[in-house]
């Protein structure tokens, strides 16, 4: 099996990043977006999707964290579809329940070349420390926008918004994980009627 990995650099006005990732890891990364609960989120894509990542981001944080939010989920989406290649053989869908305390999320997608987001959390606050929450729906627009995802996020309960969005980055992580996989009774197809994703 080839190397599922790759490495994007994105600059622009507002951010410099670098992102490499490498969908067969084993749960290593180095993050730092310059935003740390963004990283402590990021954390949880390479623990329970044991995808390796280094990313590392410069951006305009003086203005605002949105820039470099957004310009970070763009670039992680490219690099990931890079890293996936032509999809054959992978199991193309993934879904997780995650629950954290009193919280609980659902994270289903289908890596089907479409990008599209459906993304429905109800935070109980708008920050958490300094980070505006909002920012996260701007993080999963860029990246299934370059990754050519469709993604559905629902945090179905929650009272703390720490515990609402932490839920929906494991169950996205695990979801990932899943649907990046190697089927191996789909070796050297592409998991499409159409015969490409």
């Amino acid at each position: 099996m080839s190397a599922r990995q790759a490495t994007v650099v994105r600059n622009t006005n507002e951010t410099r990043i670098t992102v490499a990732i490498n969908l067969d890891g084993t749960g290593k990364g180095s993050l730092n977006s310059g935003m740390p609960f963004l990283d402590h989120m990021l954390d949880q894509i390479v623990r329970h999707g044991l995808i390796d990542l280094d990313i590392r981001c410069d951006g305009d944080l003086h203005i605002d964290d949105h820039h470099s939010a957004e310009d970070t989920g763009i670039t992680l989406g490219q690099a990931f579809a890079q890293a996936l290649g032509d999809k054959k053989g992978i199991r193309r869908y993934g879904h997780a329940y995650v629950p954290l305390d009193e919280a609980l999320s659902r994270v289903v997608l289908d890596i089907s070349g479409r990008p599209g987001l459906e993304f429905h959390v109800d935070y109980t606050r708008a920050r958490v420390g300094d980070f505006d929450v909002d920012l996260f729906y701007e993080f999963f627009q860029g990246f299934v926008n370059h990754a050519g995802v469709t993604l559905h996020v629902d945090n179905l309960r929650g009272k703390n918004s720490h515990h609402q969005i932490e839920t929906v980055f494991k169950a996205f992580a695990r979801a990932l994980r899943m649907a990046v996989e190697l089927d191996p009774r789909m070796a050297g197809v592409t998991p499409s009627t159409k015969g490409s994703l």
